[in-house]
């Protein structure tokens, strides 16, 4: 089986750095957490428009009979004129736009989600656009190979209107050359993740 460049076995392929036929391979991954900076804003593209299939679909798998998301005819007589697409589908989007960019292959866990809005609704058509900024980060104190990371994301609309925003902490992966390099400077700066 091969590894990669970081020791670790991925799906028996070679990967970033180990040649497939004399030519280097690059793997697509998130950031490691000695690559997230604080207060930096990180542009997740392209966007995602929302389809009827997206709404129906997301709200019927998860038993959410709201109907301000199912019936066209009643929802036009609410106070938005139309149906709306379930919050929890705009959050899911909000969060798998900045997953390319931030945390695939990179992150261990979700620890949690806070502060959670829905300033403006979205309906059927509409396109989100994502944004994150890494709120704070730690070392962890029970896993000497990761750190604690809050992000908070902001979803807006082909407007611009701001239309979800969450803060979410992940248990993220540090950088396996940083592992060692990294435990001398832990003492007096770490956090226990829990």
């Amino acid at each position: 089986m091969a590894a990669a460049v970081d020791g670790r076995p991925v799906n028996g392929q070679p990967v970033n750095g180990q040649p497939v036929d004399g030519r280097p391979v690059i793997e697509q991954r998130g950031l490691y957490y000695d690559e997230l900076a604080e207060g930096v804003v990180y542009r997740h593209r392209p966007g995602r428009t929302v389809g009827e299939a997206d709404n129906t679909l997301f709200t019927t798998l998860t038993m959410n009979m709201q109907a301000l998301h199912l019936d066209e005819a009643w929802s036009a007589t609410q106070p938005f004129g139309q149906r709306l697409v379930n919050s929890l589908f705009t959050l899911s989007t909000l969060v798998g736009l900045s997953v390319a960019q931030l945390t695939q292959g990179t992150t261990v866990a979700n620890l949690g989600f806070g502060a959670v809005r829905f300033p403006a609704p979205v309906f059927v058509g509409d396109t989100l656009y994502a944004e994150t900024v890494v709120r704070s980060r730690r070392l962890s104190s029970s896993r000497p190979d990761t750190g604690v990371v809050e992000f908070e994301h902001t979803a807006r609309n082909q407007d611009g209107v701001v239309v979800a925003t969450a803060t979410r902490s992940a248990l993220m992966l540090l950088r396996p050359a940083d592992v060692d390099a990294g435990a001398a400077t832990r003492d007096g700066v770490r956090s226990d993740v829990g």
